[in-house]
């Protein structure tokens, strides 16, 4: 009987074992991390709110998640005009690819706040500058690419191109200079953006941005502009598509 007993509470024990469900790897990092210090901030009171999200970003054990608090938060401060705070917060992240990320963030919260083009100029060349400490070469050519995009939407064209004419990966470049493209098209900077897309120096890319460029100025009653970009398509394919593209803008063919 002692002996029944015995193994009844042994294969007892085992199902308990097998049964309890393991911690996982969030729960384990949540047990271990420091608990935030409660804080109580007003609503209205954002400085306290910012504040208290940053100290609260230092207690995450997880370098990923730490990282991904701070890019967000990098990004807040941008949108707050807090431009030399924001940027303090890159060398922080540890991540090559949240970095990047944590610039583009920067950039283009930063367009939206109308600076003046002394205070783009000088937020772009601190962009660059923590770009350049990036030593993970694909995260370094798209941080530039980011860069870009974030110069041409706050409308500093010249620099856009400056910035994705340093690039020598040649896809990223083509891409720099096309999404810069895009987002003057987009504006309405059809001139500016033709003239992007000139620098492309592949046939295929160059195509491929002409068309995206004449559909994006057709959705904007550009159609004008819009055809002038698809005249330009060498690919007869593409370029029949987006000549459609802008016949149907113009006098739909459904109604």
């Amino acid at each position: 009987m002692h002996k029944t007993y015995g193994f009844l509470a042994l294969t007892l024990y085992g199902l308990i074992f097998v049964s309890t469900p393991a911690i996982s790897q969030e729960e384990a990092a949540e047990k271990a991390a420091p608990a935030p210090a409660a804080v109580s901030c007003s609503i209205e009171d954002r400085p306290c709110i910012l504040k208290t999200l940053e100290e609260t970003a230092s207690t995450i054990e997880n370098a990923s998640w730490r990282d991904q608090t701070l890019r967000e938060l990098a990004k807040t401060y941008a949108f707050e005009g807090d431009l030399d705070r924001a940027i303090s917060f890159i060398e922080q992240i540890k991540t090559p690819d949240t970095k990047a990320m944590t610039i583009r963030g920067i950039g283009m919260a930063a367009a939206d706040n109308n600076l003046t083009p002394e205070k783009y100029k000088t937020l772009f060349t601190s962009l660059r500058a923590e770009a350049e400490k990036i030593k993970h070469p694909p995260s370094y050519a798209i941080a530039l690419t980011y860069i870009a995009m974030a110069q041409a939407f706050a409308g500093d064209d010249e620099g856009a191109w400056a910035t994705a004419a340093d690039m020598q990966n040649d896809a990223l470049r083509h891409k720099a200079y096309g999404e810069t493209a895009e987002i003057q098209a987009e504006k309405g900077n059809y001139e500016d953006a033709l003239k992007s897309i000139a620098f492309i120096d592949s046939e295929a890319y160059k195509n491929k941005s002409y068309e995206l460029v004449c559909k994006i100025l057709a959705d904007q009653d550009l159609l004008g502009p819009a055809l002038k970009s698809a005249e330009n398509i060498t690919n007869s394919y593409k370029k029949a598509e987006a000549l459609q593209y802008v016949l149907d803008k113009q006098k739909p063919r459904e109604k």
